[in-house]
């Protein structure tokens, strides 16, 4: 998914220092790179590195690369190797000046664009399709303003791309005219800044000021804001994963509450799939919210029945199932006081692998529970994305050739139940038509090779 972020700031030695906390507030979006750009005396100064950010930078780093512009972006990776090559941004000297990119999304089209500029003889750095989109800008900046190239870069491209951009001195901020990913603008003393969720410019004591539209661009120069209109769509295309999942619950995009939608979601799933227990519990972090949903409405007391580890990261966004595996046993412990004797309800966020899910049930099981129920945020996850999202095949997804009983034996659950989709979209307060529910549905929209189209 990745995080993207950009700053303008009228005091230079602030400027990556802000670029870092805005970072810092969006690291759950991805843990394997980091990287900041900085324009000052006419050169883009670059830094990046794997890991986290407080492994990637110190306060000596932050100071030497300064400059009154800056962007930064947070990775994991669906398209392109988890290496240093392919961190971001990614940066492009040319004669139309010096461009640096960070991207968000996952391109549809990457290879044929690739091969076609491997054609005509452009030299790739990286396995990432960041520099397509920074090789194609790069091109059309030689011809045209940044509007025009935008414009092109938007008829080029074919799946998400949120983008933050360094155009020399400028900033520009660009979502895809289906607005696949987030990305909001807020105003400050300082400055101004642009990040993936809201919560980011929450951290560094901005005002929000309003989403990027699907297919608008924002540019900063000079302490000078402008919106501008680059592509027409008929439709939007949120992802809904986002909602479920994704976003930080303090965080609020196209301007519904994270928060409001996951706790919806679970006074929702209550009234759907009520059961006898004496006590609901989430699977933490992402499934609290919903939980706490579903114990208010349900009236069964919320008691945690598992503790995590703060010094784990999220299991879903590692990039190896190996990994994702042996993270589990040090991610989360059971409270055997709360569950011993109990009729438990776990409630999470979602099922992806069931890898997770089938160890915690098991865990919850060994710690004396008496009956263990799970029930589930969202409808099952059936289908592949290929909008930057790391569930890249069928055959890893569990609900992809399985029945909900078929799923609840692998589980171990007394009983299992997962949000309906008409839930869902009451839930999060969208029509249906507004939202990608791709992975829910099989059902795109854009073309994807082997894929229906929902149009």
């Amino acid at each position: 998914m990745c995080g993207v972020v950009g700053v303008y700031c009228n005091d230079e030695n602030l400027t990556s220092k802000i670029t870092y906390y805005l970072l810092f507030s969006l690291q759950h979006r991805g843990q394997e790179s980091a990287g900041i750009a900085t324009f000052h005396n006419n050169m883009v100064h670059l830094h990046k590195g794997m890991g986290l950010l407080n492994e990637v930078f110190s306060q000596e780093i932050l100071n030497r690369i300064n400059g009154s512009s800056a962007i930064g972006h947070v990775r994991y990776s669906t398209t392109g190797e988890s290496k240093i090559e392919n961190a971001q941004p990614l940066l492009v000297k040319s004669k139309a000046g010096m461009i640096a990119v960070a991207h968000n999304g996952n391109l549809v089209n990457y290879w044929g664009l690739r091969m076609k500029l491997e054609n005509e003889s452009r030299v790739f750095l990286t396995d990432s399709d960041t520099e397509v989109i920074a090789q194609l800008l790069s091109n059309y900046l030689l011809k045209y303003g940044i509007q025009e190239s935008l414009a092109k870069l938007d008829e080029a491209l074919i799946g998400s791309y949120t983008l933050t951009m360094l155009i020399n001195d400028k900033i520009v901020g660009f979502r895809d005219p289906l607005g696949f990913k987030p990305l909001c603008v807020g105003e400050a003393d300082f400055g101004y800044v642009i990040a993936s969720e809201s919560c980011a410019i929450d951290a560094v004591g901005a005002k929000l000021i309003r989403d990027v539209k699907p297919g608008e661009a924002v540019i900063i120069e000079t302490n000078n804001v402008e919106f501008v209109k680059i592509a027409k769509s008929n439709k939007k295309a949120l992802c809904v994963f986002e909602y479920i999942y994704f976003a930080r619950p303090d965080s609020i995009i196209d301007g519904k509450s994270v928060y409001e939608a996951r706790h919806n979601m679970g006074r929702i799933l209550a009234k759907e799939s009520y059961v006898e227990a004496d006590i609901i519990s989430s699977i933490p972090d992402s499934g609290i919210t919903a939980s706490i949903g579903f114990s208010q409405e349900s009236g069964i007391p919320y008691l945690e029945a598992l503790i995590k580890n703060r010094y784990v990261g999220r299991t879903f966004i590692m990039p190896e199932q190996k990994l994702r595996e042996f993270s589990v046993k040090l991610k989360v412990n059971a409270v055997r006081r709360n569950v011993e004797g109990k009729r438990v309800v776990l409630v999470d966020d979602s099922i992806v692998r069931g890898t997770t899910s089938r160890k915690i049930v098991e865990m919850v099981r060994k710690a004396g529970a008496k009956e263990v129920h799970f029930r589930v945020g969202s409808p099952p996850i059936i289908a592949p994305c290929y909008f930057g999202i790391d569930m890249s095949t069928r055959e890893e997804l569990i609900a992809s050739s399985r029945s909900v009983e078929e799923i609840r034996k692998m589980l171990n659950a007394d009983t299992l139940a997962y949000l309906s989709l008409d839930g869902l979209l009451k839930a999060v307060g969208f029509d249906r038509k507004e939202l990608c529910l791709a992975c829910l549905t099989s059902l795109y929209p854009v073309e994807v090779p082997g894929e229906r189209c929902c149009g």
